[in-house]
């Protein structure tokens, strides 16, 4: 049995049911204090996570949690980026978890670290340890004799040990920092001042330059290979095909880039399946081979005939990533180590994909041989070509003993073969009882499955993996359990009291084109879906949105935030005097169902096409570490979502993908970015719950409501572009 045969897929949440004794978030699987903490060196704290930063600001999220515990200067406190040659097994920075995994192990692994040291405090000044203080990292007795660091305290105390969990970390009352300091981010100061710090700086010596040529479509086939071509090759270019792998690499980028550049105008590729028609996406998603379940349902399914009765379908297109920063990585392959460079947010996971693809090398590289370090990449909060470009790193450097390989995507590349976010349709019904009520509900939705990320299935998730000489295909995208907040139907149940619900799944079998993990996965869709629904329902009833989404509602947090961005907004109130062709919408989700309560008020103004003014976001978190990581977060998203909303769409004949430069996927641009105002709840006393996907969704959602209370015309696909706008509009004419 091999090496690669053994590895099994990875899960999507921490496995709780292990027999063990419980432990806070990632600390329940990596439960040595060692792989988190290190005091080797006066005055600094080392933190390992296995969490990466993407942007979202983590890893000062981080710093400040051990900050806090500790009570050590935030200057004392150095994050390390994650490795697999140190530090936790975390899996996928994902899932708007990583406050939660990491943030909720780092606590409880700074507690304990604590009371070891003030044991150790207590027992040098031979005092009892609750007379012991810790002040910026220094132990004083009550008499205030300075006892040492923690560097001094814990030389020769033993770390590589399990936490025992008995510590308790900080009462709200004793916290300083959490939600009230304002931390200069880790990484930001490299990124304004343009030092070195994206994977796309990282020079090694004798590096070379790779570049890959791929076809159109995931199944088109190599049937020219200009072997004279590549054979008048100068001496310091490589050039080989594997399959439908092939790689150029040179000395110089300019080499590397000019061969793959004739390469390409003489290699031939002949098409596979066509790819479905751009324009009845509909059509597509509704027919095509699917495997149904049933998400949730509870109360009867007969509906009574009486009551006002409404049917509605919406439908997002594919989205791209569309990364400012093409994806990048660097592998070396010394013939018996490989070390890999890249921005992949799953670094441990990718490693086991590699293991699984180089399975059938003569010499199969095991996975103790694979060192893999994440550097900062440009962020995408899903799944983009970083393991891809990793992983042909690998295969390169593999080519190139003892030379380290820089593989660099193109733009092209990045807007073509990165995984996209999957179309998705949604089919909502609902009926209305004689008082006004809800009574009953289906939502039924076909998509892909929103994840295909590395390590979760048997075969790799790799792109040259599926390209190479008696390779194996991807696999197909999967949704995660809904016990890991789910996939397509990510917040496809609504929160509202309903108690007559269904909710079925149709997932496709079928990948026309490549689809996995883009922020919120299908919350976006779902909650567009949802809270565009509701207010066509408010509409028929002649009720104010907000008054309808309030009397459905029973959760407090949910009110709360509603309530918040109505009463913080100064331009809502004012709306019934704005001229013709302002709109507002409003919307809300609770992301996940589990985590982040998030409400939207939008202002827009429609002519010829949307022009988003202002975005008010109320949002409620639990327990705020760093209030303006959340404040960014949110921003961030609200900026995406309205990309995504009134601009994005990938865009495809029936044999390439066509959306391949900006000018053929748009992103918002910075003169089109609204004013955006973010609301915070804190409940220091409420666990904390992510920030970074609540936004997604209830944007989405607000821009639609806003969209029609300006146009008088509902517009249920996206983009909410100028096309759509004037198809919706004939739409509502012919009817």
């Amino acid at each position: 049995m091999t090496e690669a045969s053994t590895l099994q897929p990875r899960g999507f949440v921490i496995d709780r049911k292990d027999g063990q004794a419980q432990l806070p978030g990632s600390l329940h699987t990596n439960r040595r204090l060692s792989q988190w903490l290190a005091f080797d060196e006066p005055g600094v704290v080392q933190v390992f996570t296995g969490k990466v930063e993407l942007g979202q600001g983590i890893l000062t999220a981080l710093q400040l949690l051990v900050a806090e515990e500790l009570d050590v200067p935030l200057t004392a406190v150095r994050v390390c980026s994650a490795s697999t040659a140190r530090g936790p097994d975390e899996g996928v920075t994902s899932g708007s978890l990583s406050v939660q995994d990491s943030g909720g192990a780092l606590r409880q692994a700074c507690a304990e670290v604590r009371a070891m040291a003030l044991q150790c405090a207590a027992a040098l000044a031979g005092q009892p340890g609750n007379t012991i203080t810790v002040h910026e990292g220094r132990f004083r007795s009550a008499q205030g004799q300075d006892l040492g660091d923690y560097a001094a305290l814990l030389q020769g105390v033993e770390l590589d040990i399990e936490c025992a969990g008995a510590a308790k970390p900080k009462a709200i009352s004793e916290r300083r920092l959490l939600g009230q300091a304002s931390p200069p981010r880790v990484d930001l100061a490299d990124k304004v001042f343009g030092r070195p710090r994206f994977i796309h700086d990282l020079r090694l010596p004798g590096m070379l330059h790779g570049r890959v040529l791929r076809p159109a479509t995931l199944d088109a086939t190599l049937v020219r290979w200009p072997a004279e071509d590549v054979a008048a090759m100068p001496a310091s270019v490589r050039c080989w095909v594997d399959g439908r792998f092939v790689a150029v690499v040179a000395g110089e980028e300019r080499d590397a880039e000019a061969a793959a550049t004739r390469l390409a105008s003489r290699i031939g590729w002949q098409a596979g399946t066509p790819l479905p028609e751009l324009h009845d996406l509909d059509g597509f998603l509704s027919s095509a081979p699917h495997q149904t379940t049933v998400t949730a349902e509870r109360g009867e399914q007969e509906w009574p005939a009486d009551g006002l009765h409404h049917r509605a379908v919406y439908l997002k297109p594919y989205l791209a990533h569309a990364s400012i920063g093409p994806s990048c990585a660097l592998a070396r392959w010394d013939g018996c180590r490989m070390e890999v460079w890249t921005h992949s947010q799953a670094i441990h996971n990718l490693r086991d994909d590699i293991v699984k693809a180089l399975a059938r090398e003569t010499t199969p590289v095991a996975k103790a041989d694979i060192v893999i370090h994440h550097v900062e990449g440009a962020g995408c909060y899903g799944h983009n070509g970083a393991d891809d470009v990793a992983f042909d790193a690998v295969l390169m450097a593999l080519r190139c003993p003892g030379e380290p390989v820089r593989v660099l995507w193109s733009r092209a590349d990045e807007l073509t073969h990165s995984p996209f976010g999957a179309a998705h349709r949604t089919v909502l019904q609902a009926r209305l009882d004689a008082s006004g009520r809800l009574s009953h509900w289906q939502h039924e939705l076909w998509a892909n499955g929103y994840s295909s990320r590395p390590g979760r299935a048997p075969a790799p998730a790799l792109l040259a993996a599926s390209e190479r000489a008696d390779a194996t295909d991807l696999p197909l995208p999967i949704n995660p359990p809904m016990g890991a907040g789910g996939g397509a139907d990510r917040n496809a149940v609504p929160a509202y009291a309903v108690p007559n619900l269904k909710v079925i799944t149709h997932r496709l079998t079928v990948m026309p084109l490549r689809t996995s993990a883009m922020r919120a996965l299908g919350a976006f869709a779902n909650v567009f879906a949802i809270e565009s629904f509701v207010d066509e329902l408010a509409e028929k009833l002649g009720e104010d949105a907000l008054t309808f989404r309030k009397r459905h509602l029973d959760d407090p947090r949910a009110l709360a935030v509603l309530d918040t961005v109505v009463q913080q907004s100064w331009w809502w109130a004012d709306r019934a005097g704005e001229p013709d062709g302002i709109g507002y919408g409003l919307a809300w989700a609770r992301y996940k169902n589990t985590g982040a309560w998030c409400a939207v008020i939008a202002r827009v103004r429609v002519d010829e096409q949307v022009r988003v003014l202002n975005l008010d976001l109320a949002v409620d978190v639990g327990m705020v570490v760093d209030l303006d990581g959340v404040i960014n977060q949110i921003e961030g998203g609200a900026i995406q979502s309205t990309s995504w909303t009134i601009k994005e769409r990938v865009t495809f004949d029936r044999h390439t993908i066509t959306s391949d430069e900006w000018l053929t996927y748009p992103v918002l641009r910075f003169s089109e970015v609204p004013e955006v105002r973010v609301h915070v709840i804190d409940r220091p006393d409420e666990p904390p719950v992510g920030a970074g996907e609540a936004a997604q969704g209830p944007v989405a959602a607000a821009l639609a409501n806003a969209v029609f209370d300006a146009l008088g015309v509902r517009v249920r696909e996206l983009p909410l572009s100028a096309d759509t706008l004037l198809r919706a509009v004939h739409a509502a004419e012919g009817a």
